[in-house]
């Protein structure tokens, strides 16, 4: 039996907000549970670092940052939510789909069409999760309070060294791993790579190499990964290997 799929409300109106519960609450196979709600952007990308969703429904007209330049937003992630939007306008929808968004829904959204756009995103789901990798070999088991979780290696943006744990990060959320960073650059060469001795990052998130502030031995090198305002030093060794990366 499939499970209720995880839904982000974005919009700024509470009451719009409610009727979309409402709405979700009737619906029947997928179903979809309301697991947080957001009334910007800011709100929303949030919600997206403490937890994954299976779709957003998100408003255009915002105050602050609208809807389509938080779908934008969205697409750099790693493993983002399928967007649809929720809008009492309808001029945007060729935007919308130039978006990749998976439906358009105009206000006041009817059960029937929300129902319709709730079954796109579980074929969606479905097309997109038989991608995955099954094999064990490409997946990190994670135990952390009371639960065990499979992370596909293919979500990882970079793993750090930190005390006598590795801290694991993911688009949406970090993780807390036993063992060796050796051992996984090792095990994942074509997708990890080290950048430092503390930390290797997933090859295909490096988007950019920037230079910081002079430290004390010298100039120092920082990789931006795809998705996270996080940067993470490089070291004076691993330099002309990320510079490869990139360049290639």
């Amino acid at each position: 039996m499939n499970q209720p799929l995880k839904v982000l409300l974005v919009d700024d109106e509470p009451l719009a907000r409610a009727r979309l519960r409402t709405l979700l609450a009737d619906c029947r196979a997928p179903g979809a549970s309301v697991e947080a709600e957001a009334a910007d952007a800011p709100q929303a990308m949030l919600c997206l670092q403490q937890q994954a969703f299976d779709v957003a429904l998100i408003d255009i007209h915002m105050p602050g940052t609208d809807g389509l330049s938080l779908a934008r937003t969205l697409r750099s992630l790693v493993a983002p939510p399928a967007v649809v939007f929720v809008t009492a306008h309808a001029e945007h929808a060729l935007q919308a789909f130039e978006l990749e968004a998976l439906d358009y829904l105009t206000k006041p959204v009817r059960l029937e069409r929300l129902q319709l756009a709730l079954q796109k995103v579980q074929k969606w789901l479905q097309a997109e999760r038989a991608l995955l990798p099954q094999s064990t070999d490409e997946v990190l088991i994670v135990q952390e309070r009371g639960r065990t979780e499979r992370v596909p290696v293919a979500e990882v943006l970079y793993l750090k060294a930190e005390l006598k744990y590795l801290t694991l990060r993911t688009a949406t959320r970090s993780y807390i791993l036993e063992g060796s960073l050796n051992e996984l650059e090792a095990r994942y060469p074509q997708r990890l790579l080290r950048v430092h001795r503390n930390a290797l990052v997933a090859r295909s998130a490096v988007r950019a190499l920037e230079r910081q502030n002079d430290g004390p031995e010298g100039e120092a090198w920082a990789v931006r990964l795809s998705g996270l305002d996080e940067l993470l030093l490089v070291s004076r060794r691993q330099l002309a290997a990320v510079r490869e990366l990139l360049l290639g």
